[in-house]
């Protein structure tokens, strides 16, 4: 199959792959019971795959040379580099080398981490060169290495120390890496930034990329970027003389295909000659930073493909990982597995994608694994387990308690409310709630932890008001937890859906000269190039004005509060105003503002109550965020919320107005993205309304 028909098929398998997402929920008919059928021969695929004996294929072998380490087990052969553990070649499915061999033997696949002294904070990369080679395990059935890093006072080198581990399997198209960072006690103070897995592979072999069901395309080359334009930035190019004459006039830029750690469980590259995938999964997330809803960047042109274990994307600075005073630490990054397979020249390659799909589900279930052998790396028999309930009280929507259906919910380092989602020291362990609010959190490691949780509609974040401590083997029963959003009278209004993200709003379509044509009538579209600079288009002078009651806020609340181009790359402060009204205001009573952001870039949100010329406003955030959300194509960074007290005094009957302001100008990208606002009634008036409505208020019970 050529890379034009592979393109044409993507779509086709993306909607076969939607039926299995979609499941019995979607009332199907026929199809239900088609789908039926497809599911439980899709599980049986995955249930023959997961039951192979390992005793029918060749033994793991090991062969250790003057300069180079080669592990084989008949199906995969991986060369490293002895002492450094640097990953030099991949042999699989007759291909000598899926790394590309026209880079450095340092460069092809390799551990790095971004660090930095905090009295030069200008940023030193390394890529993590062992300096001893041990070898852990050795049999038949598998080989374990470990390339180690120690740090000494004597040199003048990032001081952790690093112990990178690769393990092959019996029968395993593919292998497992992980590491242990380890700072001791008294060590200097560093910073960290970034720390990663990265693979860069053959450009004549891998073409075409596979991030989602719904993102998968042919992508260009290194060669193609460095012939093209560069844009804003360095990552996005403007591609004018690519060797596929079909992304020319093409953006490319490799923040286009971030994921958020939830939805990042497996993405590689396909070769269609002969067909082979390449494949990073990451069965848990338990060793990454910030939470589930963590964007980092997946695979992007080159073609790499990355682990990304921690960084500031998405967040900024309050994801550097900071030690001071000597402060000790140790953390095991993954396993994650690079998986390997292929298909015959008759197949279909896109089938490749869905095979990878079925080996990560694999994978997920088998996690927490039972075969590395760092003792820093616990077994399922050494975890425990937390089970219960969250349920939502908000007598203004249910006087009976509310299932906190879909809750995210999680254990990390004990901190603030709300603070797991800059927290970047520790493990953290997520699972989304059922219809009915219950969950359970397995595998988690042994420790001291609070628990925490944010429900989609409802805004803020809940924690549990007591450590949970976890010991090996034992099973916690949280039972009903309640979780009391903010809220200080009814709703008058509101604008958007509290889920953390701008998703909701309106996104413009792309200037038509600055396109990826893969995210055109897209759900994503928001990831296309430029669109800070479609609002000027839309708003050449007067910003948006958004009515209560009559606007809709899926067309015309723009997605992202951005800066007005007026031209000379010279960028000006917007307004925004919403306008609403009000009657039977009391003046005595306070209102409340909730205000809720999904992003902030180096931005000030001052808000003003009718009257634009108050040179104090009502509330400024001050200046917030460092995520860079809008020049990075994410519909959300870190999450911010502000209950903002209104003085009736303020209010009048009739038509009111509300001015945001973001004061902060300069460049195209200092903006904020709105989650959810809604303006409240005093708490006085719930009483009216309640007696207006012949309601009497009564005790929450359990549904």
């Amino acid at each position: 199959m050529n890379w034009g028909s592979l393109g044409c098929e993507v779509r086709k398998k993306s909607l076969l792959d939607s039926r299995i997402r979609v499941g019995h929920s979607s009332g199907l008919g026929h199809d239900h019971f088609m789908f039926i059928i497809f599911l439980s021969y899709y599980y049986r695929r995955i249930q023959k795959k997961n039951n192979t004996d390992a005793a029918s294929f060749p033994s793991v072998r090991l062969h250790i040379l003057d300069e180079y380490v080669v592990v084989h087990n008949g199906l995969v052969n991986v060369t490293l580099s002895n002492p450094g553990g640097m990953i030099t070649g991949i042999q699989y499915n007759g291909i000598d080398n899926l790394l590309e061999n026209d880079y450095k033997e340092n460069n092809r696949g390799y551990w790095d981490v971004v660090w930095s002294k905090p009295e030069h904070p200008g940023d030193i990369y390394d890529k993590l060169e062992g300096t001893s080679l041990h070898v852990i395990k050795e049999d038949e059935n598998q080989v374990e290495l470990s390339f180690l890093k120690p740090w000494t006072s004597s040199n003048n080198v990032l001081p952790l120390n690093i112990d990178k581990r690769f393990i092959m399997l019996r029968g395993s198209t593919g292998f497992y890496s992980y590491a242990v960072f380890e700072r001791l006690e008294g060590w200097p103070d560093i910073n960290l930034s970034q720390g990663r897995m990265a693979f860069k592979l053959k450009p004549k072999l891998f073409q075409f990329m596979a991030v989602s069901d719904e993102r998968q395309r042919i992508m260009p080359t290194s060669q193609d970027r460095e012939r093209g334009q560069i844009l804003d930035y360095p990552e996005a190019v403007l591609l004018t003389d690519p060797e596929n004459s079909f992304l020319r006039g093409e953006v490319d830029d490799k923040y286009q295909y971030s994921s958020d750690n939830k939805d990042c469980q497996v993405h590689g590259w396909i070769s269609t000659n002969p067909p082979s995938g390449f494949w990073i999964i990451t069965p848990s997330n338990e060793f990454k930073t910030a939470g589930p809803v963590k964007q980092d960047l997946t695979s992007h042109a080159g073609p790499i493909a990355l682990s990304m274990f921690f960084s500031t994307h998405y967040a900024g600075s309050p994801l550097i990982i900071n030690f001071r005073d000597g402060e000790p630490w140790k953390k095991v990054f993954g396993p994650v597995f690079i998986y390997l397979n292929s298909v015959s020249e008759d197949d279909d390659p896109l089938t490749l994608w869905a095979d990878a799909k079925e080996q990560m589900l694999i994978e997920t279930q088998s996690w927490p694994y039972n075969f590395p052998m760092s003792k820093d790396y616990p077994y399922a028999e050494k975890r425990g387990i937390i089970a219960g309930r969250l349920l939502v009280r908000d007598s203004h929507i249910n006087q009976r308690l509310i299932s906190a259906r879909a809750a995210y919910i999680g254990l990390a380092l004990p901190g603030d409310t709300g603070s797991w989602q800059r927290e970047n020291k520790g493990y953290q362990f997520w699972t989304q709630a059922d219809d009915r609010g219950y969950f359970v959190i397995k595998g988690v490691r042994v420790g001291k932890y609070s628990l925490y949780a944010w429900v989609p509609g409802f805004i803020g974040d809940y924690k549990y008001n007591a450590y949970i401590n976890v010991r090996p083997g034992n099973t916690i029963r949280l039972y009903n937890l309640v979780y009391d959003p903010p809220r200080n009278g009814p709703t008058l209004w509101e604008i958007g859906i509290p889920d953390r993200t701008a998703a909701e709003y309106f996104v413009p379509d792309p200037n038509p000269t600055l396109m990826n044509q893969l995210y055109v009538n897209h759900a994503e579209k928001y990831r296309q190039y430029g669109l800070w600079d479609r609002y000027t288009e839309l708003y050449p002078e007067q910003d948006l004005v958004y009515k209560v009651g009559v606007s809709n806020y899926q067309i015309d609340w723009y997605f992202a509060q951005v800066n007005r181009n007026a031209g000379n790359k010279k960028y000006i402060p917007t307004t925004w105003q919403i306008l609403f009204d009000l009657d039977d205001i009391d003046e005595q009573e306070n209102y409340t503002l909730q205000l809720a952001l999904a992003s902030a870039t180096d931005a000030e949100l001052q808000v003003r109550m009718n009257d634009p010329g108050t040179e104090t406003p009502l509330f400024s955030t001050g200046l917030i965020g460092k995520d860079n959300s809008i020049a990075r194509h994410g519909i959300h960074g870190l999450y911010w919320l502000y209950s903002i007290t209104v003085p009736g005094s303020l209010l009048h009957t009739g038509t009111n107005i509300i001015f945001l302001t973001q004061s902060r100008a300069e460049i195209p990208w200092r903006g904020i993205m709105y989650d959810y606002i809604r303006l409240e009634g005093s708490s006085q008036s719930i009483g009216k309304q309640r007696r207006k409505q012949g309601k009497v208020s009564a005790p929450a019970r359990n549904p």
